[in-house]
């Protein structure tokens, strides 16, 4: 028996036989040729076959891990019409007289290389993404597939790495978990095997991969990220039993959905759910959420390289409220800046962003910006049960001119003939100590408050969240901020208006009962701890 120690990226337990990613062995060796237009004509035909074969895995990745993710595989089908790309492997065969898969490589390695050296992160992880087409057009043009050893059971795949296409080509129910010994938490590959909701552990290392066999068995431990290798009776046993209960735990889970959230005393209370984009929404109605409690409107921002337009933002709003049919969904406008940048905002640097140009700071300086996003909400309206709230709100003063700016985009669309919603409700974020301290005088102006913990902790304790050397200093149970809380709830219950909680915090269960005792009136966490906050809620007794 013998354990290794990486990374994990979905937290499960998978136990089986290892199967063994192949990459194909292809060596590219540079050939002298004579017809240099009918290589070009190779290569021609295998970005056409690329393309197809990409094509297909988009629209796999569509079903399986939803629009956002299968982007990339768009991304890829553009990168291989790329003019500069192609430009560079027409000339290295027509200039040197060598096969096309010579000159894809150089190609590749050339571009990949360039991409590697960029100090912008979006622009070097553009790098694997040359390498996987480019290895694409390879196997096209020698005829090579990649290949696992599944031999028709289900397994744990073990690679170097893999490419996103490797990982959405794989039949699913065919894989245990994934891992290898390279890669990155952030990776496609990474994201996509959470978003399919398999086990995963990466960066394990050369030494792994080269003792790992076909057919071997093996335990993956996606919590503490460690996979065993030939494991005892004993330690089989052990996980087996872990395995075990989780299933169970995920299976009285299930049994709680349709179930109402009331407490035994009969306190009522709606969990939401917490969602960064489009393709969420699957996961909030499989855990049966009431609704969205917030919908991070930023995703449409850092996934584009210009502003995105009225249009486009209006599509995936009315997409999500027709989606949810009718159940409330509260869209937070932009909340850009801080650590989140996106290059196109022409942001100046600044010392302190956390403290800087961010949010709704930005909405109210340009607020052209801030218009398109209001009108793409409005008319979104029309299609369901919509609540817009705005973030980073730290004075009367903010508020009153968010709602000007609102009735005047209201009136607008009013005079165009364009149909919106009259019972849209307006609610903050409550995320700055001074929201929270004049609660009462920002409760009266609005349908409902809700706290934006990780902010407010922050904030509060004066302790930056990205600092991994003061994690020890914030602490998020600090009386200072639950006693925020509890006076920000009980200033909009006094004036008429509802609050929840959206922050990280909600899904903290040890606080669920004392965030129900301060008359918190909403919880939204992420999809996954709806029905674990349900059960919780459920078993309170406040009386």
């Amino acid at each position: 028996m013998v354990k290794y120690q990486g990374k994990g990226v979905y937290g499960a337990v998978a136990i089986g036989k290892v199967a063994l990613f192949g990459k194909p062995d292809t060596v590219v060796k540079r050939e002298h040729i004579e017809d240099v237009n009918a290589e070009w004509k190779r290569v021609v035909a295998a970005v056409e076959a690329a393309t197809a074969q990409l094509s297909e895995i988009y629209e796999k990745a569509l079903k399986e891990v939803g629009e956002a993710n299968a982007q990339i595989f768009e991304i890829h089908m553009m990168m291989l019409e790329d003019e500069d790309y192609n430009d560079s492997i027409k000339n290295i065969i027509e200039t040197q007289s060598v096969n096309a898969e010579y000159a894809v490589a150089v190609t590749s390695d050339n571009f990949s290389e360039m991409f590697a050296s960029m100090e912008d992160a979006y622009m070097q992880a553009r790098s694997a993404d040359i390498k996987d087409i480019s290895n694409r057009l390879i196997a096209n043009l020698s005829g090579t597939v990649d290949s696992a050893n599944t031999s028709g059971d289900k397994v744990i795949i073990c690679a170097n790495d893999l490419a996103p296409s490797e990982t959405v080509s794989m039949d699913k129910d065919m894989v245990l978990a994934f891992v290898t010994a390279h890669g990155s938490s952030n990776s496609h590959t990474a994201i996509l095997a959470r978003n399919m909701n398999i086990p995963a552990i990466i960066g394990l290392g050369d030494e792994w991969l080269a003792a790992t066999r076909d057919g071997q068995m093996a335990i993956v431990d996606g919590y503490d990220g460690v996979i065993i290798m030939d494991p005892d009776d004993e330690t089989l046993a052990s996980y087996q039993a872990k395995k075990d209960a989780d299933d169970e735990k995920k299976r009285l889970l299930l049994e709680l959905k349709g179930k109402e959230n009331v407490t035994l005393d009969g306190t009522r209370i709606n969990i939401y759910a917490n969602i960064g984009g489009v393709d969420n929404i699957g996961a909030v109605l499989a855990n049966d959420a009431g609704g969205i409690g917030l919908f991070r409107s930023e995703f449409l921002y850092l996934e584009n390289t210009d502003y995105p337009t009225e249009e486009q933002q209006f599509a995936a709003y009315k997409k999500v409220l027709e989606s949810m049919a009718g159940k409330k969904v509260i869209i937070r406008t932009l909340d850009i800046g801080a650590d989140k940048q996106v290059d196109y905002f022409d942001m100046k640097k600044e010392e302190n962003p956390a403290l800087g140009f961010r949010a709704i700071r930005i909405c109210l300086k340009r607020p052209e910006i801030f218009k398109t996003q209001l009108r793409a909400l409005y008319r979104a309206s029309a299609y369901g049960n919509l609540g817009i709230m705005f973030p980073m709100i730290t004075s009367v003063s903010e508020l009153t001119k968010i709602k000007a700016i609102c009735e005047e985009v209201k009136a607008e669309l009013k005079d165009q003939g364009i149909e919106y919603s009259e019972n849209v409700e307006i609610g903050i974020m409550i995320e700055t100590p001074a929201a929270a301290v004049i609660s009462d005088l920002l409760a009266p102006m609005v349908d409902f408050f809700s706290v934006g913990t990780n902010d407010l902790t922050q904030y509060t304790l004066a302790c930056d969240r990205q600092n991994s050397d003061i994690e020890e200093f914030c602490d998020t149970h600090h009386e200072a901020i639950l006693r925020l809380i509890e006076m920000s709830a009980k200033n909009a219950h006094a004036n008429g208006a509802w609050i929840g909680i959206c922050g990280e915090l909600a899904a903290d269960t040890s606080l669920t009962e004392r965030f129900l005792s301060m008359g918190i009136d909403e919880l939204s966490v992420s999809p996954t701890y709806v029905l674990k906050v349900r059960e919780v809620v459920r078993n309170i007794n406040l009386k």
